[in-house]
């Protein structure tokens, strides 16, 4: 009787794999029969429409259902994520992703914030944002060397701006003063004006900011670009190092991709991941990223996982040994 038992509820339960399976199966091949929510973790406006807008259209078309964005900005971006992890996994829920909010906070609230890994799935990372170190030009230093060195005469004196407290602008300094082994003051803003403000205004020394907003400033000699975070220099300005180049494998990465809730079916990733892929190759596209000061990338889903796990042990591990902790 026992073994009768065992045996019908292996049959009840491989009945119902193969049922979700069946299921999962349909719907994925009647996808997308309705509009898709993209929810951005900023408000309206801000740089998650600038990293939307060159693809929405495109992508909309290709899929044959429009793409409709709905902000749920606040809590540093995590009331996206919330929004996007208690949606049903059908693919018509989508998290337009972003460094801060998927493996930041994580990093710097574990109790207050999701798990990127249990809740997304990763489809790919549409960009790079690269961020870059200024000086004023009266400043006594002209590359990273020397900022260094300027550092490490006086620890503790020279001063950097971030646009706040657990920011990426505010990690990438901490990042620095880790790996180059020198200690410098944190000025945290709110926001990158009045970090280019007190900059020009000489009451910092060094700011960390996207090299969008920089490039103005640079261009007209008002500030000095000393070097960018990401691994490998910007198309934006070509001419300023990486960091990596003197401290290797130093990336600060404020990436922007796109993940779903986990459980959404695989093909629905494949072919999202597949039609943005081929969207980000195309010029046009490509250039108004560039414009933007966005580096195109079109990413595969096994390649952004891997990006968020090491990013999230990255930060993790900073968070511990700096011993940073935000409210």
């Amino acid at each position: 009787m026992k073994k009768t038992f065992k045996i019908i509820q292996i049959f009840l339960l491989a009945s119902s794999l193969i049922a979700t399976s069946l299921t999962a199966y349909a719907q994925a091949q009647t996808w997308p029969d309705k509009p898709i929510r993209l929810i951005n973790p900023f408000a309206p406006g801000g740089f998650g429409d600038t990293v939307a807008r060159p693809l929405l259209d495109r992508l909309a078309q290709s899929l044959g259902q429009s793409i409709i964005v709905e902000s749920h900005g606040g809590a540093n971006g995590t009331l996206a994520s919330n929004v996007v992890a208690r949606s049903p996994a059908d693919g018509y829920t989508l998290l337009l992703a972003n460094l801060g909010p998927i493996a930041i906070s994580p990093a710097l609230q574990p109790a207050t914030t999701l798990d990127p890994l249990k809740n997304f799935a990763a489809i790919t990372q549409l960009v790079s944002g690269p961020l870059i170190l200024l000086v004023h030009p009266d400043v006594p230093a002209n590359n990273l060397k020397e900022l260094l060195e300027l550092a490490r005469k006086d620890p503790g004196k020279l001063s950097y701006g971030s646009v706040g407290a657990g920011s990426t602008t505010h990690l990438a300094g901490e990042l620095l003063s880790q790996r180059a082994g020198i200690e410098w003051l944190h000025v945290p803003y709110k926001g990158a004006a009045p970090v280019i403000t007190n900059l020009l205004g000489k009451q910092i020394d060094v700011g960390i900011v996207n090299i969008s907003l920089a490039k103005a400033y640079v261009d007209s000699g008002r500030l000095k670009p000393i070097a960018v975070t990401t691994l490998k220099r910007s198309a934006v300005m070509p001419d300023v190092p990486a960091i990596a180049e003197l401290i290797p494998d130093f990336e600060v990465n404020p990436w922007w991709g796109l993940m779903a809730p986990i459980g959404t079916p695989q093909s629905v990733i494949e072919r999202i991941q597949n039609e943005t892929i081929r969207l980000i190759q195309l010029p046009e596209v490509a250039e108004r990223f560039r414009q933007s000061g966005l580096e195109p990338e079109g990413t595969t889903a096994v390649a952004f996982d891997a990006r968020i796990r090491s990013d999230l042990k990255q930060w993790q591990d900073l968070a511990r040994t700096n011993k940073i902790v935000i409210d």
